[in-house]
């Protein structure tokens, strides 16, 4: 049986080869990131895949911890790295699980095409909001299925089955801010881009901002 590493391991020099589906609401997501962003901030991402959100950040704050489980997609963002001369990013191979301990070390946490295939959401959330500081903000863009492809769970099976897909969650936009909020998180900034399934949410944890 295949482990979701694995099956990101396997995929890791295609999905570095693909483009982006969207460039422009990529670069709009990237600058609304950047508003909330101060040069001494310390951001956490988690989910980081071959690193490309990263190192187009890196020249707006202070360090960025970027993780992934796949093993592969995280040599691919080291080569990325050095190849672009980029010192601020470290990329290193870890669950978020490896994680759950610790709090209130980072400005800035990021979680991009993610949310959806963590096994336990909630518990995401949560370890993203203990990781920040107060007032830090938690960065996401999350694929909501149940809000137009519900029919997806049906096909979802066979796809794991012959290892073409990995086990994706289907929840709709208004249960991830629901759960966004119960975790502590006030909703700072939403948008969805026409006819995208992503939806892009700055959510701040409250208390100042150091």
């Amino acid at each position: 049986m295949s482990t979701p590493d694995s099956f990101w391991d396997k995929i890791a020099d295609r999905y570095a080869r693909r483009p982006v589906s969207d460039e422009a609401a990529y670069q709009k997501k990237l600058q609304i990131t950047r508003d909330h962003f101060r040069p001494d901030m310390e951001v956490f991402e988690f989910g980081c895949g071959t690193g490309s959100t990263a190192l187009a950040h890196a020249p707006f704050v202070k360090h960025i911890l970027a993780t992934d489980i796949s093993k592969r997609m995280n040599e691919i963002a080291v080569e990325k790295a050095e190849a672009a001369k980029v010192a601020n990013v470290e990329f290193r191979q870890a669950s978020l699980d490896d994680f759950a301990l610790k709090s209130e070390i980072y400005d800035a946490v990021m979680g991009h095409s993610i949310l959806h295939l963590v096994e336990n959401k909630k518990a995401a959330i949560a370890t993203a909001h203990r990781l920040l500081k107060p007032g830090g903000v938690f960065v996401s863009s999350t694929v909501c299925l149940g809000d137009r492809m519900k029919w997806f769970r049906f096909i979802l099976p066979i796809g794991k089955l012959l290892g073409l897909m990995p086990d994706v969650k289907i929840f709709t936009v208004d249960n991830l801010v629901e759960g966004l909020t119960r975790a502590g998180f006030s909703i700072e900034h939403q948008w969805k881009p026409e006819n995208g399934q992503s939806v892009f949410i700055v959510a701040r944890k409250a208390g100042s901002a150091g």
